[in-house]
């Protein structure tokens, strides 16, 4: 199998936020969230290099949930892990059987399949004594996050490189500076086969596709058109808040 080529791009980004915000240090154990999409992919192949490259020594694994969904195979993703020494484990959940009497017909299921990954990750981190979770978030996903928010929810809230769950772990997202072009054409100049939405539990539901990610998203990539340096921008203005110019009275300077 060819090696894997990493762009100097996506080193950099990676690089550079975890100079910042000491993502891994030494000694860590990261459970990584493989999904098998191009940001998860991308983000084993980044731990992999650094711990090639880093001046500290970390581990970490890789897990999948299997949503205990008839026909969902990973099969693919386990070979993928084995011929690039990555260690991978699928954890088997029921999520599917217990999603059929939970979430209502024509509900949205993007968020309720997301939380009850995530909450797998967490169980299963907790199991194996990791002091990491880790995942594959990235630039767009942070600025979509953000516009989702205000827009629909009336708060002004993002996603942070790393905070520490009421678990006792921490969550890191080292790809939170990446575009996730960058990470896209990762997977395509190294002919890497990813898992996209057809493997979601909801494809085998009736409920309404997430509309409002993908509102989002076209309406980001309109203003990139006018706006090539927008993303740069947002990079500045997550980096760099100002709360006491806004109207929570928790903030303000008086």
């Amino acid at each position: 199998m060819n090696s894997i080529k990493l762009s100097k791009k996506i080193l950099r980004a990676a690089g550079q936020m975890n100079a910042k915000y000491r993502l891994i240090e030494e000694g860590d154990r990261l459970l990584v969230g493989l999904s098998g999409g191009k940001d998860s992919i991308t983000l084993i192949h980044l731990l992999k290099h650094m711990q090639r490259h880093a001046p500290f020594d970390f581990e970490f694994k890789a897990v999948t949930v299997d949503y205990g969904m008839p026909g969902e195979s990973y099969e693919a993703l386990k070979k993928h892990c084995e011929a690039y020494g990555i260690p991978h484990e699928i954890y088997e959940t029921n999520i599917f059987e217990v999603a059929q009497g939970t979430i209502r017909e024509n509900s949205s299921f993007c968020s309720y399949f997301s939380r009850m990954r995530r909450g797998a990750l967490y169980t299963k981190a907790q199991e194996g004594g990791y002091n990491k979770v880790a995942l594959g978030h990235h630039l767009d996903d942070a600025a979509e996050s953000f516009f989702m928010n205000m827009l629909y929810n009336g708060t002004l809230r993002s996603m942070a490189p790393i905070y520490k769950t009421s678990k006792g772990f921490h969550v890191i997202r080292p790809l939170l500076w990446v575009r996730e072009r960058q990470t896209a054409a990762f997977a395509e100049e190294n002919g890497i086969a990813t898992i996209g939405d057809e493997a979601c539990p909801a494809m085998a539901m009736k409920v309404k596709m997430p509309h409002a990610r993908e509102s989002t998203k076209i309406m980001l990539e309109e203003w990139e058109e006018k706006f090539p340096d927008l993303f740069k921008r947002f990079k500045a203005a997550f980096c760099h808040l100002q709360p006491s110019s806004f109207m929570d009275e928790n903030y303000l300077d008086r």
